[in-house]
């Protein structure tokens, strides 16, 4: 039987590849995943030279770690994790949010009730897709880097619970309750930004 080209091989067949010397390999799974660790970390930084840095940061770091990586996860969670510590590593190097990048949701009590954590963090539809991504940012931005990544993942990314709490290495239970606090950031942060939401909340279009 014939071994699959490399493009169709399973990543662990290329990480076990790479780990014996064979560094098409790794230059696959970096094509494999390139594109959605990009689109990752445009969540963060609007600078296309501090994206590329970053992606480029994240996979010198899984190559030089990859020995660590254990296959009981999948390659792309334990990349992933990889990412977003370089995301935030780098933005603390920046002197952007130390303080709200390291802010512990489960010390802070939350007051909000069940229909408003299940209301979408997504403006109202019927603005244009543009400036629907604008607003998005800019509330986004305004959050702790704790609940912004919570919400990347699962909101934007559309991650599962259990691939979120593999990649931040907490319970499903601390994901729920991240996501369900950042969810009432959002919305709070939202009105506030734009209170022009409340009433287009209240009066659905016709």
């Amino acid at each position: 039987m014939h071994k699959p080209s490399l493009e169709r091989q399973d990543d662990s067949l290329l990480v076990q590849g790479t780990l014996d010397g064979d560094a098409r390999c790794f230059e696959v799974l970096v094509e494999r995943y390139q594109r959605r660790l990009f689109g990752l970390v445009r969540h963060y930084t609007r600078s296309a030279v501090e994206v590329e840095d970053i992606v480029q940061d994240t996979f010198l770091k899984a190559f030089s770690r990859l020995e660590t990586f254990q296959q009981s996860s999948a390659f792309y969670t334990w990349l992933y994790r990889i990412a977003v510590n370089t995301v935030l590593d780098f933005m603390k190097r920046q002197g952007r949010s130390p303080i709200r990048a390291v802010e512990d949701p489960e010390a802070v009590s939350s007051s909000v009730d069940e229909t408003t954590e299940r209301k979408s963090i997504r403006p109202d539809a019927r603005l244009e897709q543009a400036e629907i991504s604008e607003i998005t940012r800019s509330v986004m931005d305004d959050l702790p880097e704790i609940f912004r990544t919570v919400l990347v993942m699962r909101e934007l990314e559309q991650m599962r619970y259990q691939d979120i709490a593999d990649v931040l290495q907490v319970s499903i239970g601390t994901v729920e309750s991240r996501l369900f606090r950042a969810r009432a950031r959002f919305k709070k942060r939202l009105l506030q930004l734009h209170p022009e939401f409340a009433a287009s909340q209240s009066n659905p279009p016709e």
